[in-house]
C-alpha cells in the first residue's frame, strides 16, 4: 500500500475517532493510563500533512458462510490418505527473470504491440497460476474456512456433543427401569428318565407295558421387572449436576478453541502478508540494484566511471537477488502454514488478497479492557465449572456411605404346553434398602481427592485471572507503541526515498560515490520493511487484545 494512501486512511480514522463522544467520570484512579483516543490525539501533529489531502479508500473483501469459495472446503473424509504425487502436487511459483546488464542499453524501444503482447502473456501466466491452485483468500474467508474445516475445533465440538449425551444418560436415572424377559424351553429331564427306567426294572414283566415313559415337555416363562431408586443419599442429583457442569465446561472449551483458532489464523494471515510484502520489497531492491548497475555501466561506457564501481554494484545486485530468493522461500512456507490451519485440499495453495493496512482502532482504556476481559474470558468460567464438577464428585463419593432405597416390582407368566392347563401368573412388589457399613475408607478417600481438586480449580482460577490481566496489559502496551512506530516508519520511508533519489543524481553527476547509492538503497529497503513490520505488528497487537478481552456478540 502506498505511503500516502496509508496516511490518508489513518488520518480519516483519526478524525472519525475524535468525533465519537467520550464518557466523563468524576474520578479517575491515579494509575490511569491514557486511552488510545488520547494517545492518538498526541500523535495528530505527525499527520498534519496527510489530513489536508483526500483519503484513499481501500475496500476489504468480506464473505459470509454461503459465499465461501469451493477451493476452501475441506475434504469431508477425515481418513483421506493421498497415494499419488499428483494428489499433493502444488502449483509452481513463477519467478521474475533477472535483468541482463546488457539490457540496460536496448537497441530500440518496444512498440505498443509488443507491450500489449507482453502484458497479455503476463496475464495469461497469472491466470494459469490461479487455475493450477494458488488462490487468493481474504482474512474473513480464512476465518470462515477455519471455523468450518479446522480439526481442533471439530474435536472440541465432538467433545461437547459427547458431554451432552452423558447428561442425557445421567438424567435417565430420574425415570424407572423396565425390563421384559421371555423364555420358551423344550426338554426332557434326565432324572425323570432315570426314574422311569428304575420303575420298569422294579415292575413285573406283565405290567411293564402299562408304565408311561418320560416324554419331552415344552414350557413358556415370561416376566416383567420394574425398578426405581427412591433414595440415593444425593448420588443421583450429584451425578446429574456433574453432567450439567461438564456440558458447560465443554461449551467454554469450544469457545476457547474458537477464539484461539481465530487469533492463530489472524496472526498467520498477517505473517503471510508480511512474507508477501517482504518479497515485494526484495524484488524492488533487486530492481533498484539493477538500475544502479545500469547507471554504473553507462558511466563506464562514457569514460567517467570505473570498473570498481561496476563490480560493487554487481555484488550489491547479487546480494539483493539472494535476499529475494530467501523471501520467496519464506513466503511459500507461510502459505503452507496457513493451508494447514485451514485444512484445505492438498493441491491448493493460498495467497493473501487483503492489502496491508491498519485493521482498526481500540477505543477502550486499559482499566475498561481489564474489567471486560475478566467478565468475558471463558477460561475463568471453565475453572468455575471444573470446581463445580469436583464438588459433585465429592458428594457422589460420600453418598456411598448413606442408605440406598429401591422399589422393585415383578410380574411373571408360566405356561406348560400340552397339559390342558391355561397360563398361570404371579407378581411381587417390594422395597429393598441397603447400607454400606464399612468399605475400608475408600469412599472418604475419593471425597478427599475431590476436595483437593476443588482447591486446585480455585488456585487455577486465581492464576488464570492474573494471566488474563497481564495479557491485556501486554497487548495494550504493544498496541500503543506499534501505532507510534507506524508514524515514525512512514516518515523514515519518505526520507529514504528522497535520499536514494539524491544519491543517484549525485552519482550520475560524478560528485557522489557508489557507496552512497548502495547505502541509500539499503536504507530504503530497511525503511520499507520497517513500515510493513510496524503495520502488521500493530494488527497483531490488535488481534491479541481482542483475544485477551474476548468481545462476545460482536463478531
Amino acid at each position: 500500500m502506498p505511503v500516502n494512501s496509508y496516511k490518508h486512511t489513518l488520518a480519516d480514522s483519526l478524525q472519525q475517532l475524535r468525533k465519537k463522544p467520550k464518557k466523563v467520570t468524576n474520578k479517575q484512579p491515579q494509575t490511569q493510563l491514557p486511552t488510545v483516543s488520547q494517545f492518538l490525539g498526541r500523535q495528530a501533529d505527525v499527520l498534519k500533512v496527510a489530513q489536508n489531502q483526500k483519503p484513499t479508500s481501500q475496500p476489504r473483501t468480506t464473505t459470509t458462510g454461503g459465499q465461501l469459495p469451493a477451493y476452501l472446503n475441506s475434504n469431508p473424509n477425515p481418513l483421506q490418505f493421498p497415494t499419488k504425487p499428483e494428489e499433493v502436487r502444488l502449483p509452481s511459483t513463477p519467478t521474475r527473470e533477472n535483468l541482463n546488464p546488457l539490457q540496460c542499453f536496448p537497441n530500440k524501444p518496444k512498440t505498443q504491440e509488443e507491450e500489449r503482447k507482453q502484458e497479455e502473456e503476463k496475464n495469461r501466466k497469472q491466470e494459469e497460476e490461479r487455475v493450477q491452485g494458488t488462490q487468493p483468500v481474504t482474512l474473513n474467508q480464512a476465518l470462515e474456512a477455519a471455523r468450518r474445516n479446522n480439526k481442533q475445533l471439530q474435536v472440541a465440538l465432538l467433545e461437547l456433543e459427547r458431554s451432552r449425551a452423558g447428561l442425557r444418560e445421567a438424567q435417565a436415572e430420574l425415570l424407572p427401569n423396565l425390563s421384559l424377559n421371555a423364555t420358551i424351553n423344550r426338554g426332557q429331564s434326565s432324572s425323570g428318565q432315570l426314574g422311569v427306567e428304575r420303575e420298569i426294572q422294579n415292575t413285573p414283566p406283565a405290567f411293564r407295558d402299562q408304565i408311561q415313559g418320560d416324554s419331552p415337555s415344552t414350557a413358556f416363562t415370561g416376566d416383567a421387572q420394574l425398578s426405581y431408586s427412591l433414595f440415593t443419599s444425593g448420588r443421583r442429583t450429584a451425578t446429574i449436576r456433574q453432567a450439567e457442569e461438564q456440558v458447560k465446561a465443554n461449551e467454554f472449551n469450544l469457545e476457547i478453541q474458537s477464539e484461539e483458532i481465530r487469533q492463530t489464523v489472524t496472526t498467520q494471515y498477517y505473517r503471510l502478508q508480511e512474507a508477501d510484502e517482504q518479497t515485494r520489497i526484495s524484488q524492488a531492491a533487486v530492481t533498484n540494484a539493477q538500475a544502479s548497475l545500469c547507471d554504473a555501466l553507462a558511466l563506464e561506457r562514457a569514460g567517467v566511471g570505473t570498473r570498481f564501481d561496476v563490480l560493487r554494484f554487481q555484488v550489491n545486485l547479487a546480494n539483493s537477488q539472494q535476499n529475494l530468493t530467501n523471501a520467496r522461500s519464506q513466503r511459500q512456507i507461510e502459505r503452507r502454514r496457513l493451508a494447514v490451519l485451514l485444512s484445505i485440499p492438498q493441491t491448493v495453495n493460498l495467497s493473501a488478497a487483503d492489502p496491508v493496512g491498519l485493521a482498526g482502532l481500540w477505543n477502550q482504556s486499559l482499566e475498561q479492557s481489564i474489567i471486560q476481559a475478566l467478565q468475558n474470558r471463558p477460561e475463568l468460567q471453565q475453572q468455575l465449572a471444573q470446581r463445580n464438577i469436583s464438588e459433585q464428585q465429592r458428594r457422589q463419593a460420600l453418598s456411598q456411605l448413606g442408605p440406598q432405597i429401591n422399589l422393585i416390582a415383578n410380574y411373571e407368566l408360566l405356561d406348560q404346553f400340552n397339559d390342558a392347563i391355561s397360563v398361570t401368573d404371579g407378581y411381587s412388589v417390594g422395597v429393598r434398602a441397603s447400607l454400606n457399613l464399612y468399605d475400608g475408607g475408600a469412599s472418604r478417600a475419593r471425597a478427599a481427592q475431590a476436595s483437593r481438586n476443588i482447591e486446585i480449580a480455585e488456585t487455577n482460577f486465581a492464576n488464570q485471572r492474573n494471566t488474563i490481566r497481564f495479557e491485556v496489559e501486554e497487548a495494550f502496551s504493544q498496541l500503543q507503541s506499534n501505532l507510534e512506530n507506524v508514524q515514525t516508519a512512514n516518515t523514515a520511508l519518505e526520507q529514504a526515498r528522497e535520499s536514494l533519489r539524491l544519491a543517484r543524481l549525485r552519482f550520475q553527476a560524478g560528485v557522489g560515490t557508489q557507496t552512497e547509492v548502495i547505502a541509500a538503497e539499503n536504507d530504503l529497503t530497511q525503511s520499507e520493511g520497517n513500515r510493513i513490520r510496524a503495520i502488521l505488528d500493530y494488527n497483531r497487537a490488535l488481534a491479541d487484545i481482542q483475544r485477551a478481552v474476548t468481545l462476545r456478540g460482536t463478531r
